[in-house]
């Protein structure tokens, strides 16, 4: 077998992309996670947001990807705190305790995004205090501790994927499919902001080589995209037809959409503060999807394909066709 590597987080897509990737060449490979899922790999159940179990998963291995997170626009700040900050605490403390290792840490664009448009820009530095909503804030800070970590015992590596998709998506193709179906879809401002996205194979690929390209990459951050930039109304109306769903013809007004945001956001907190108020876990709009939706943000590959040695496979249109055919069957 070759080298040991932890992947947390892998019941998600991309986390279980980058164990089968590992697995198919040969690694010995461990997934953390909370259920065991009967798949092929070494599994070590537990939870991130515990340093026992933390501990137990990262004894012995040569190097952790770190994927799980809590992912959402809405939810108590202290569940963000917990299992995206605090998670990586535990594990960067675990990783020195044994000796150090390499550690990838999977991070996202959010963490720099401060609501402005993001044209060609490069991996600005995470802002815990100016990223809008409470996972890129926690992302923020928990990238800031990874990197804060990077020594020559224990290498380390953030990587953000940016808006990662693919066949069986339950976060981006599904709530886009789902809200489609529905009726409850429509385009923010006039729906023309350029906007990059990942297909998963190529995240998927683009993390591994982090992890095989450490001594040049260790102590940065990195964007990862398909370098493809499109109009966010047409990438929208593009996957709902892959999925076999209603593209939306309704325009909302950009500061329309971050009132109703802001509004939404507001009778979310109420009702978990209100007993007997059923709870918003799926709100049609949040101020921070306003701003993904009527805002540009593309970055410059350059410097990352140069550092990894890496450039995507997989095409927006190919990565379509691929969702179509998941789709379908």
């Amino acid at each position: 077998m070759g080298q040991r590597v932890l992947v947390t987080g892998a019941s998600g897509m991309l986390g279980g992309a980058v164990a089968e990737l590992l697995a198919a060449r040969g690694e010995d490979v461990t997934v953390m996670q909370r259920r065991s899922a009967g798949k092929r790999h070494r599994e070590s159940l537990g939870d991130v947001r515990s340093r026992e179990d933390l501990a137990r998963a990262v004894d012995g291995q040569d190097a952790v990807i770190h994927l799980a997170a809590k992912v959402d626009v809405v939810g108590h700040w202290m569940d963000f705190v917990n299992t995206n900050v605090r998670g990586t605490t535990y594990l960067v403390a675990a990783m020195r305790a044994q000796g150090g290792g390499r550690l990838v840490q999977v991070s996202s664009p959010s963490v720099a995004h401060t609501g402005r448009s993001l044209v060609g820009a490069g991996a600005a530095p995470a802002t815990p205090m100016r990223a809008h909503g409470a996972y890129a804030r926690t992302k923020a800070a928990a990238e800031l501790l990874a990197l804060q970590a990077d020594s020559s015992e224990l290498k380390v590596t953030a990587i953000r994927p940016h808006l990662v998709w693919g066949p069986g998506d339950t976060q981006l193709v599904g709530r886009i499919a789902e809200r489609a179906r529905q009726g409850r879809l429509a385009f923010v401002g006039r729906g023309t902001a350029l906007v990059d996205t990942t297909y998963v194979d190529n995240a998927a690929e683009a993390i591994v080589a982090a992890l095989d390209r450490v001594e040049d990459a260790h102590g940065q951050a990195l964007v990862v995209t398909n370098g493809e930039p499109r109009p966010i109304g047409e990438l929208i109306s593009d996957i709902c037809r892959a999925v076999g769903a209603p593209p939306p013809r309704l325009h909302i007004p950009a500061p329309l959409a971050w009132g109703l945001g802001a509004a939404v956001e507001g009778a979310a907190v109420l009702a978990d503060r209100v007993p007997g108020l059923p709870p918003i876990t799926a709100p049609p709009m949040t101020r921070y999807l306003a701003e993904q939706l009527s805002t540009a943000h593309w970055f410059d590959q350059r410097h990352t394909r140069e550092v990894l040695q890496w450039t995507p496979r997989v095409s927006i249109d190919e990565g379509l066709t691929r969702l179509a055919a998941g789709s379908a069957t």
